[in-house]
């Protein structure tokens, strides 16, 4: 009987998650409703309020999944050398190009800035973390460089899976490394 209730309730929270989602792609958190997300799960309100207090709830579950999804993908790589992060780079390419539905909803101004925040701070431990290691930078400089790149490469993935991801997970994590080392530069 467990196991049935079980899986009952993780029917329930992925369709009220999908449910999210699917708003999400039209409206802004702050304009959808409990009434919306459960008409549109075919759920009633007081089955929603069981498993969420609000849509944010909601939302922040979907975020920290994703989330949790992302760190142990990444996790699994033990990139921590200058030439080791291109390929983690590109690991983080792909994992975004497997789920770039989701990613497109969670980075889009529709959500609230606690996912690109958080996707912020992923990016700079994964990637940049050990990008500067000669001590020729004080830390408060290396603090806005960071900031830049993480920033900046935030938007560069945004862009990347609104205009369809036309180049590849491999080429994206190229054109990023190549920047992020050469800087301007190095484009030509």
């Amino acid at each position: 009987m467990t196991s049935k209730m079980d899986r009952r309730k993780q029917y329930t929270r992925m369709v009220l998650k999908e449910s999210l989602l699917k708003l999400l792609q039209e409206k802004s958190i702050s304009s959808i409703t409990i009434k919306e997300i459960c008409e549109t799960a075919d759920i009633n309100r007081s089955t929603y309020y069981a498993h969420y207090s609000n849509q944010y709830e909601l939302l922040e579950t979907i975020e920290e999944e994703f989330i949790e999804d992302l760190v142990a993908t990444l996790g699994r790589y033990n990139f921590s050398k200058e030439e080791e992060a291109l390929q983690m780079t590109e690991k983080l390419f792909d994992f975004l190009a497997d789920r770039n539905g989701i990613c497109k909803i969670l980075l889009s101004e529709n959500t609230d800035m606690y996912f690109l925040k958080k996707g912020m701070g992923i990016t700079h431990e994964f990637i940049f973390k050990n990008w500067i290691t000669d001590g020729t930078i004080d830390e408060e400089t290396y603090e806005y460089i960071n900031m830049f790149m993480v920033s900046g490469s935030i938007h560069v993935i945004k862009n990347w899976l609104e205009n369809g991801m036309d180049k590849t997970p491999g080429e994206m994590a190229g054109i990023l490394h190549h920047f992020i080392n050469r800087g301007l530069s190095g484009v030509r």
